[in-house]
């Protein structure tokens, strides 16, 4: 009885398993005849492209169906129509398609590509795929791109790659391609790359990179995304090699020197910072944030040598800091950055100074009390020289923290209580995530 059970059940699988497999190509014939019809009459049968739609992508969901030629040219030739038809639409309109599927052409590409690589394929079923290939390959990069400045990069990347193994397949059979030219077939490389970084996928975007780069006669946002993608690998000294050897071979251009400046950053390399720096702002004499980023190396110089006791060396420092926050307060009189950056210069020399204050040893004589006093005043000055930067940083952004902080001290140690209350509490409104209505210094 068992075994007659058992038996009966595995008929009925196999019956259901069949019934199931017939469902799923009679679905997808239907969806063909759907759409020759959509064919014949595109006017007046739009509801059978439709159809065609729906019944193919339900016979997809049977997996016989998806390593059958037929069925799988039928799906990239519906997504294809899919696709003409709003592009004809744009053409007349003059609007963007507004494509019904995320990508349709990337759907029809995957469909004929299923169907090329199928070890039974008939020759005629290949070359239908390569003809379906070729037509859709344009508009594969076309939505990449666009997906690429909606910021979609994962979707970008597909698209682009999807663009490049349509080439390969095109060209393996002697077909034109969109990318036959080499400078559009490198830049597809390129952009591609671009989004697979964008996208976290930085080891597939160093293949791409190695692959022109390979090629000879790299350009220099070659060696900036090999330099890049290694680094998001933590492979900095490879990193290294492909930026030094890109600075060599284009020493003008201004994206490997910024890539240099920020290595040089990272390293704490100081003095090798200011000369790139310098060549930055000859490249970009209009670019605030080099003058305060150069202002802020020299500001750490200064403290280098202040600490090494190398005082000639870092008076020089000082004052080149000054300078550049200097400029680029000039540059741009709305940028915080630049009156904040100064104010701190100061502030942090008067707080080293302070620091050797409160370490005199005591000494009531009237020469040790007049060192003292002496001091003390040059501290008072650098405070006050501090202040009115700190003011101006405060008048253009009056919700950063550190500004309101610094404010605060110096109204303190110049006991002006009334001043200290007011920044006390927005510092706590800061702190707890609120904003403030507006600046205190106009």
């Amino acid at each position: 009885m068992k075994k007659t059970l058992v038996a009966l059940a595995a008929l009925l699988f196999s019956i259901s398993v069949a019934q199931a497999q017939e469902e799923g190509a009679k679905l997808a014939k239907s969806a063909g005849k759907a759409l020759t019809s959509y064919n014949i009459d595109a006017a007046n049968n739009g509801d059978k492209l439709t159809e065609a739609k729906q019944k193919i992508d339900e016979a997809f969901k049977f997996d016989d169906v998806k390593s059958s030629a037929t069925a799988l040219i039928t799906r990239g030739d519906i997504y294809a129509t899919i696709l003409q038809k709003e592009e004809a639409q744009s053409a007349v309109t003059g609007k963007a398609p507004i494509y019904s599927g995320d990508n349709d052409a990337l759907e029809a590409f995957t469909a004929y590509k299923m169907a090329y690589e199928l070890p039974d394929v008939k020759k005629y079923q290949k070359a239908d795929a390569v003809k379906g290939i070729n037509a859709v390959q344009a508009s594969v990069i076309n939505i990449g791109v666009g997906k690429f400045e909606k910021e979609q990069y994962e979707k970008a990347y597909n698209a682009f790659n999807a663009a490049l193994l349509a080439h390969d397949i095109l060209k393996a059979n002697d077909k034109k391609s969109a990318l036959d030219d080499k400078a559009q077939y490198d830049n597809q490389l390129y952009i591609t790359a671009l989004a697979a970084a964008a996208a976290g996928k930085n080891d597939i975007a160093l293949q791409f990179y190695e692959k022109i780069y390979k090629a000879g006669d790299a350009k220099p946002e070659i060696y900036s995304g090999l330099y890049r993608a290694k680094l998001a690998m933590k492979d900095t000294a490879a990193a290294e090699v492909f930026l030094k050897e890109g600075r060599k071979a284009h020493p003008n251009d201004a994206s490997l020197l910024f890539d240099e400046i920020n290595t040089y950053l990272a390293k704490g390399k100081l003095d090798e910072l200011t000369g790139s720096l310098k060549s930055a702002i000859e490249k970009e004499p209009t670019n605030v944030s080099l003058y305060v980023t150069l202002g802020n190396v020299y500001d750490n110089l200064y403290q280098r040598e202040l600490t090494a006791k190398n005082e000639t060396k870092a008076t020089e420092y000082f004052d080149q800091a000054v300078k550049y926050y200097t400029d680029a307060a000039k540059l741009d009189p709305k940028n915080a950055t630049a009156p904040y950056s100064m104010g701190a210069l100061f502030y942090n020399k008067a707080a080293l100074l302070t620091q050797e204050l409160n370490a005199m040893p005591e000494d009531f004589s009237s020469a040790g009390m007049k060192k003292y006093n002496t001091l003390k005043d040059k501290i008072t000055v650098l405070f006050d020289q501090a202040l009115p930067h700190f003011k101006k940083a405060e008048s253009l952004d009056p919700n950063d923290l550190n500004t309101l902080i610094a404010l605060s001290e110096i109204f303190s140690r110049k006991d002006e209580l009334e001043l200290v209350k007011e920044f006390k509490t927005r510092i706590d409104k800061v702190k707890g995530g609120g904003q403030v209505a507006g600046p205190y210094f106009k």
